[in-house]
């Protein structure tokens, strides 16, 4: 098992007011995403969860676009991953901004 943690500024706090959001299972090679907004202004965490090791630059670079293409100030994320592929992370974590921007 690997981890890795990842903290950013984004441009912008996420919008909406929701607390927190769930995406995906972790089974059949997919992953779970958790956010949470928990942060101060601008700043993201994302604290990864990872079956599959040696994957450290593919990660930062889907985490990083992510971050500016959604702006996710404010959330930290919890990604709990059974060896997912780099379009489903990025599916999982643009549904769960999606939730966090939801009217409750």
């Amino acid at each position: 098992m690997e981890t890795l943690d990842i903290h950013r500024d984004a441009a912008k706090r996420a919008a909406g007011e929701k607390l927190d959001a769930i995406t995906g299972v972790v089974a059949s090679g997919n992953l779970e995403v958790m956010l949470e907004r928990v942060l101060e202004g601008t700043k993201c965490e994302v604290h990864i969860k990872t079956s599959i090791a040696g994957f450290d630059e593919v990660w930062h670079a889907v985490i990083e676009d992510f971050i500016e293409r959604w702006s996710p100030g404010g959330l930290r994320i919890s990604v709990n991953d059974g060896g997912a592929r780099p379009d489903t992370v990025s599916l999982r974590l643009a549904q769960g901004v999606s939730l966090m921007e939801a009217a409750e």
